[in-house]
C-alpha cells in the first residue's frame, strides 16, 4: 500500500471537517511529500478540508488547533525590523527543509555547509499576505488569519505547480476588535485593538518596501483586508511590482467566467445581461468593473457597461440620490435610478438577468426572490458568491426547487447535486472557485518575471477559462471544468497569461520560447512534481 494510499484511508475514516483539517496540516509536517501528492491527485475531494469552506472554522480556532504554524507573522512591534523578520524566517525554512532532504542533524548540515546553499539557492515566487481583518464572511479575526495565508498558498502548488519551497503565507498581526478573540486564553496574537491610522499604513508600507528590496519579483497576494484598506493598498502598489487582491480581482475573474459559461447555457449575449449585486463590498465591486471590462470588448461604451452593474448595500439600492453618503467605491456605481429599499423591490425595479451574491448574509435569497428573478428570465442567472457554507445567500437545492430547475448557478462554497424536479436530471453545481484563476496568474507572473499585475490579465484569464468548459459539462451545470483537471486547466491559462505578459512589455519569455505551443510545454516541464524540488531559476 502506498504512503498516499494509507493517507487517504486515514483521512476518510475522519468525519469531522475541522479534524480532517488538522489531519492535513499534520501530514504535511510530517511528509510535506505525501501531503503534496495527495493533493495533487485528489484536488476535488482534498482542497474543502485545506481551504474554502473548512478553512473559516480553522481560522476561527487557529489558536486552539494545536499546529504548528508555517507562515511568518509580522507584528505591530516588529517596526523598523520587519526586513530581517522576513528574511529570517525565510531563511530557517530553507535550511529545515534542506537538512530534511539530505536526513541530517543541525550540526551535520552545518558542517556541510547545507544550510548555506539553501539560503543562497531558494527564493520566493508567491507571498499571500493577510491583516485576518475581513476573513470569508466571518469577519476580524485578528491573528487567525494566518490559516487563510497557508491555505491560499496551497493552492498554487496544487492547482498550477508552483514549488511549495517558493511559496510564503504571511499575517500582519496589527490587533483585533474582536473582543472573543481578545478574551480568549488561547489566543496568542496581539492583545490589543487594531492598528490604524499611519501607524497602519507605515507598516503595510515597510512590509512592502523590504519584499519588493529582497524580492523584487515576487508576486504579493493580497487576502482579506477590510474594505477600509483593501482599494486605496491596491492602487498604491499595484503599479510598483507585481501585485494583487484576490477579493477584489480574483473573486471578479472567476465570477465574469461563470457568466460566460452561463451565458452559454442560457444562449444570451454579454451586452444584454443586466447584473444586479446584493452586496457592495471589494469582491462585488471588483466583479462589476471587470464585467463591464468585458461588455466593453462588445462595443459599448464604459458609462454604458457601468450602468448595466446595480449594486444593493445595507441601506438599499445604490443610486444617484445617495451620492452624499456612499464609500468611494460605490460612486461609480451610482445611477440615475429610484431607490429601492429591498432586495424584492430592487429586483422588480432593475429587472436583472443575474444576480449575483456577495453579502455574506446567509439565507438572503428566498423563495420569493428566486421566484421574482424567474418570473422575469426563463433561464435566471443566480450566483451566491459568500462563504463559508452558512452565509451563502442560498444553497443548490434551493434555488433548484424554488426555480423548478431552471436557475443557472454557481456559488461560492461547495454543494451536492440535486435531481432537478421537472426531469428527475441529476444537475451539478457550479462553485465559483478562485483557484481556477489566480494560481495559473501566479506561475504566469514567476516565469515571465512579470513587473506587474494588470486588471487586462484577470480579463483574459477569464474569457480562457470560460471557453475551455465543454458544452456537455455546461449541460450537466457545471460552468468550469472539473476540479480534478485543474492541473492541465492551469497550463491552458498560464500559457495565454503568460503570452499576454510578454506582449504587452511587463515580462520576458524564456529563451527558446516563443509560440503557444512552446509556452504548454514549458510550463508543463516546469510544473513542480511532489518529490522533486527545484531551485528559483528553474522555476
Amino acid at each position: 500500500m502506498t504512503r498516499v494510499r494509507r493517507a487517504m484511508e486515514a483521512f476518510r475514516a475522519i468525519a469531522d471537517p475541522l479534524e480532517r483539517y488538522v489531519y492535513l496540516r499534520e501530514l504535511q509536517r510530517a511528509s510535506a511529500e505525501t501531503f503534496y501528492r495527495a493533493l495533487v491527485r485528489e484536488p476535488l475531494e482534498l482542497m474543502p478540508f485545506v481551504y474554502t469552506p473548512t478553512v473559516g472554522e480553522a481560522c476561527e480556532k487557529y489558536h486552539r488547533l494545536g499546529i504548528e504554524t508555517n507562515g511568518v507573522y509580522i507584528t505591530a512591534d516588529d517596526a523598523g525590523r520587519v526586513g530581517a523578520k522576513l528574511r529570517g524566517h525565510w531563511d530557517r525554512a530553507a535550511a529545515a527543509r534542506a537538512r530534511a532532504r539530505e536526513g541530517l542533524d543541525g550540526e551535520a548540515a552545518k558542517r556541510r555547509g547545507v544550510d548555506r546553499r539553501a539560503r543562497a539557492d531558494d527564493g520566493v515566487a508567491v507571498a499571500v499576505v493577510t491583516d485576518g481583518e475581513r476573513i470569508l464572511g466571518l469577519g476580524d479575526l485578528g491573528a487567525g488569519g494566518m490559516g487563510i495565508s497557508e491555505g491560499k498558498i496551497l493552492l498554487y502548488t496544487v492547482c498550477a505547480g508552483v514549488r511549495p519551497s517558493a511559496c510564503l503565507p504571511v499575517c500582519l498581526d496589527v490587533g483585533t476588535n474582536n473582543q472573543r478573540l481578545l478574551d480568549d486564553p488561547n489566543y496568542k496574537g496581539l492583545r490589543r485593538t487594531r492598528l490604524k491610522g499611519e501607524a497602519y499604513d507605515a507598516l503595510v508600507d515597510e512590509f512592502m518596501r523590504e519584499m519588493r528590496a529582497w524580492q523584487p519579483r515576487c508576486l504579493v497576494q493580497f487576502e482579506d483586508f477590510g474594505n477600509a484598506n483593501a482599494f486605496r493598498i491596491l492602487e498604491k502598489y499595484r503599479t510598483t511590482g507585481p501585485c494583487f487582491n484576490d477579493d477584489i480581482q480574483g473573486t471578479a475573474a472567476i465570477t465574469l467566467a461563470a457568466l460566460l459559461s452561463s451565458l452559454r447555457a442560457t444562449k444570451g449575449k454579454l451586452e444584454d445581461q443586466k447584473v444586479l449585486f446584493y452586496g457592495a463590498g471589494e469582491a462585488g465591486v471588483g466583479i462589476g468593473e471587470l464585467i463591464a471590462m468585458a461588455m466593453e470588448k462588445t462595443g459599448m461604451s464604459h458609462k454604458e457597461a457601468m450602468e448595466r452593474c446595480y449594486f444593493m448595500d445595507s441601506k438599499g439600492l445604490v443610486c444617484k440620490s445617495r451620492l452624499d453618503g456612499l464609500q468611494p467605491h460605490k460612486v461609480a456605481f451610482a445611477h440615475d435610478v429610484e431607490y429601492q429599499p429591498d432586495l424584492l423591490s430592487a429586483i422588480s425595479a432593475v429587472k436583472p438577468t443575474a444576480l449575483i451574491g456577495v453579502s455574506t448574509i446567509g439565507g438572503a435569497f428566498t423563495e420569493d426572490v428566486v421566484k421574482e428573478m424567474c418570473a422575469l428570465n426563463e433561464r435566471p442567472i443566480i450566483f451566491p458568491l459568500s462563504n463559508p457554507t452558512s452565509k451563502s445567500e442560498c444553497t443548490f437545492e434551493q434555488a433548484m426547487a424554488w426555480s423548478d430547475g431552471k436557475v443557472v448557478f454557481a456559488s461560492g462554497s461547495p454543494f451536492d447535486p440535486v435531481v432537478r424536479p421537472r426531469d428527475g436530471v441529476k444537475v451539478f453545481p457550479a462553485q465559483a472557485n478562485n483557484a481556477y484563476v489566480f494560481p495559473a496568474l501566479g506561475f504566469a507572473a514567476a516565469l515571465t518575471g512579470a513587473s506587474q499585475i494588470t486588471d487586462d490579465l484577470f480579463l483574459a484569464a477569464a474569457e480562457s477559462l470560460a471557453s475551455i468548459t465543454t458544452d456537455a459539462e455546461i449541460d450537466a451545470g457545471h460552468l468550469f471544468p472539473d476540479m480534478n483537471s485543474i492541473r492541465q486547466v492551469s497550463v491552458t491559462l498560464t500559457a495565454e497569461i503568460c503570452e499576454m505578459i510578454v506582449k504587452s512589455g511587463l515580462g520576458r519569455a524564456p529563451s527558446g520560447v516563443s509560440t503557444h505551443a512552446d509556452w504548454l510545454a514549458y510550463i508543463e516541464s516546469h510544473q513542480y512534481d511532489p518529490g522533486e524540488e527545484q531551485p528559483i531559476s528553474k522555476l
